[in-house]
């Protein structure tokens, strides 16, 4: 019987890439399934979620209110941060709370980091959208009064002469007294299920445990997907959101995921209640 093919969508930025070296280098059995990489920006693999496009992908946790009755999440392939987490950076120094007023360039409106932006500021209703990977030169060309910051523009920004006016990290700590900030996570669509799908997450969670066990390799491979990252601001990256807690979210992980939901929903963010459904295995 051949493999079953399995589509698996994730960003193209050295977290992620680290995450599934071993999937893309065929360096662990996959266990009757064969994988099919495709490599798109958080956003664009949230609205395909929602037409539920891929068998597997990374999403925000925020799109997850729109995407339970689609996909279940894996007990591992979060992307938390521990009091850091995407900023907002401007060209000077800005009051947060005046940001809804201002033109704030955002990655995605789906996009957790706008959730919790929303959340610390208040309602953003015309966001400015961009690819994530062009919110700095938004702002330090001044088409934008601030930007909202994802993947690694949070360690490059000052390269361009901005400054972080708020870090949603310590704003999450701070509010919820110690609790990881939820970020991204692994899906796997519904219609995959039983057997298979526990088979399947095992395999995914073998390719993040591979990594983190021949870190130097996979660091290698990460790289090539680190956009203006030396190798010491790459392996700084990825250890900020492939670690331990990316094998499996722990208790507060998954209480971080649905606080962040009921907070989104209580605020009129996000629809809900949203039940959160994690794969068991």
């Amino acid at each position: 019987m051949a493999d079953q093919l399995i589509r698996l969508g994730h960003s193209p930025d050295p977290d992620d890439a680290f995450m599934f070296y071993a999937l893309a280098e065929d360096l662990i059995p996959t266990n009757g399934f064969r994988f099919e990489h495709v490599l798109e920006d958080i956003e664009t693999l949230n609205r395909w979620a929602l037409e539920g496009r891929l068998e597997v992908t990374a999403l925000s946790v925020h799109a997850y209110a729109y995407l339970a009755d689609r996909y279940r999440l894996l007990p591992h392939g979060a992307s938390m941060g521990d009091k850091y987490g995407p900023i907002v950076v401007a060209r000077e120094d800005i009051d947060p709370a005046t940001l809804p007023s201002l033109k704030v360039a955002v990655p995605g409106t789906w996009t957790s980091a706008f959730l919790e932006l929303q959340l610390a500021v208040g309602r953003i209703d015309t966001p400015h959208v961009v690819p994530f990977d062009t919110v700095l030169d938004e702002v330090a060309s001044g088409n934008a009064d601030a930007g909202l910051v994802i993947h690694e523009g949070q360690l490059t920004y000052q390269s361009q002469d901005l400054r972080s006016i708020l870090d949603l990290g310590e704003w999450w700590d701070d509010l919820t007294g110690g609790l990881p900030l939820p970020l991204g996570a692994n899906a796997v669509r519904r219609d995959i299920q039983g057997e298979a799908m526990v088979r399947l997450s095992h395999v995914l969670r073998d390719s993040i445990a591979y990594g983190l066990e021949h870190r130097a390799p996979a660091l290698q491979h990460a790289e090539r997907f680190g956009r203006g990252l030396d190798r010491g601001l790459a392996d700084k990256f990825v250890g900020m959101y492939v670690n331990d807690r990316t094998l499996d979210y722990g208790a507060d992980g998954r209480q971080a995921v649905a606080e962040l939901l009921r907070r989104g929903h209580e605020a009129g963010l996000v629809p809900g209640p949203v039940a959160v459904d994690f794969i068991e295995d």
